[in-house]
């Protein structure tokens, strides 16, 4: 009688499981649309992927999440199909987990800590978590149960990812919670800044319909250092405590000659005009702004990208409308390709989707033509030094080296800084050099009593998740300060 074998019924190793690869469009297909790049996990995909976890006793992948977010237990809710519980565990520490799922740099962060990450491929934490509440929300977000009222009043300066997540976690502590935003969306950056193909605004509008729902007020075209002060705030108008999370949407520019030609554009403005007014769609919404067929964008961060990919879109589009020639789109930067700030995913998008980089480069004039509109810029090539005070190489010119690019549309995303209308009538708020306000890193607390801050008013430009957290942080000092009043 031959002899049988019983069928192999171990689990497979976390090690032994690749990780599992997001579907995304096809570069020549998405360079020509708007839709969302990366198509998200499926179920099958997502378990998969959970089982890689090795539910570290001490995980140390937590320690790396800004706003330490119970990373192995949601994965193991997922990988057991309870999803339900998989969504409580993540939404315990995350108020906007489908927004951090899809634009935060989790491979600098959690997934930089990941113990399977020593030997194999880190656990895909971002994706299993844009998957949850992807999952969430398709099933219809269900309101946790706030506690009792506390009769406290906290207005909330700014609806961008610090003013939301503060607002979130202070409302379901009981306290009434008024937002001022000053466009007419709320979001901030996550709405005017990062473009649809890589957050769309549903997306947004969902995590916002959340936190509304907690029973914050959110009052929209209302600007403060204009509507109210911040003295008016903390006195006539009554409220207890101040939270500042307008972020930094004063844009920077290189101070070089031509910057006044008619198209150069800052990063924030052409992509304010391409999102927030949603120049993508036109004629559907006829939104000014200038499809450039040679556009030059001066930077090298993740507004950088998202600037030239936008850029590259629109280009597209036009060429197909009108059977003429495929846009030519350049990042030039000052530095070599190892120090560029945007996430490598980033980078490697762009680069597939056809945008060109002319790295070790920077642009010293931007001239045009009679009727004011631009129509070249004139570089000098870079080679880099000693480091900075950033830790970087500084980038030296290289004497004889200019040339000429050819362009008709200049974008410059080299950064930005705290717009200082907020600080009219605010005696008292101490603030540094760059324009940026001084604050406790574990509280937010300011140099003025009552009120706090935290995002980029606080650090300058830096990523949704590190805002976030410093909402976190100060939502929950905010609390303590109240709460030792009753």
């Amino acid at each position: 009688m031959p002899e049988t074998t019983k069928p192999d019924t171990k689990k497979p190793k976390p090690g032994d499981i690749p990780r599992q690869e997001m579907p995304r469009q096809p570069p020549e297909v998405r360079r020509t649309n708007f839709d969302e790049v990366a198509l998200g996990l499926t179920m099958e995909l997502a378990q998969r992927e959970a089982a890689r976890c090795l539910q570290c006793k001490k995980p140390s992948c937590i320690s790396g999440c800004p706003v330490e977010v119970r990373i192995p237990e949601f994965i193991h809710a997922l990988s057991e199909g309870n999803m339900p519980e998989a969504v409580r565990l993540l939404k315990d520490k995350n108020n906007l987990p489908a927004i951090c799922g899809r634009v935060c740099p989790q491979e600098t962060q959690c997934e930089a800590e990941c113990v399977l990450g020593k030997k194999f491929e880190p656990v895909a934490i971002g994706r299993l978590e844009r998957f949850v509440a992807d999952w969430e929300l398709a099933q219809g977000v269900k309101v946790p149960e706030p506690a009792p009222p506390t009769g406290k009043r906290v207005a909330v300066v700014g609806a961008g990812p610090a003013g939301l997540t503060c607002a979130a976690d202070l409302a379901r502590c009981g306290h009434q919670v008024t937002i001022f935003e000053s466009l007419h969306a709320p979001g901030g950056v996550l709405m005017y800044g990062i473009p649809e193909f890589r957050l769309p605004k549903r997306i947004v509008q969902a995590e916002v319909d959340y936190v509304k729902s907690l029973g914050v007020d959110i009052r929209l075209d209302s600007v403060v250092g204009k509507l109210y002060t911040l003295d008016e705030l903390l006195g006539e108008q009554g409220y207890d405590a101040v939270f500042l999370g307008t972020g930094a949407g004063l844009p920077l520019f290189m101070r070089i000659p031509g910057e006044n030609f008619n198209g150069v554009y800052s990063a924030n403005e052409f992509l304010t005009r391409v999102n927030l007014m949603k120049a993508y769609r036109f004629p559907e919404y006829d939104t000014p702004v200038k499809v450039g067929r040679r556009v030059a964008v001066i930077g090298g961060g993740n507004v950088a990208m998202d600037s030239a990919r936008s850029a590259l879109r629109l280009g597209w589009q036009r060429a197909l409308a009108e059977g003429s020639e495929p846009p030519e789109v350049t990042i030039v930067y000052r530095r070599s390709r190892a120090e560029l700030p945007a996430r490598l995913e980033e980078v490697e998008n762009a680069e597939e989707e056809g945008v060109e980089f002319r790295l070790l480069t920077n642009p010293v004039e931007i001239y045009g033509d009679e009727q004011g509109w631009v129509r070249g810029m004139r570089c000098i090539r870079m080679e880099l030094g000693e480091p900075d005070e950033s830790g970087r190489r500084r980038p030296v010119p290289v004497a004889g080296s200019d040339f000429d690019m050819e362009v008709d549309v200049v974008i410059v995303a080299i950064g930005t800084s705290p717009n200082p209308l907020v600080f009219t009538e605010a005696g008292g708020l101490e603030r540094t050099r760059w324009g940026t306000v001084v604050a406790d890193e574990q509280t937010g607390r300011t140099t003025r009593e009552g009120v706090w801050a935290g995002g980029d008013i606080v650090t300058g430009a830096a990523t949704v998740i590190s805002a976030m957290g410093a909402g976190k942080r100060a939502a929950a000092d905010i609390h303590r300060y109240l709460s030792s009043a009753f």
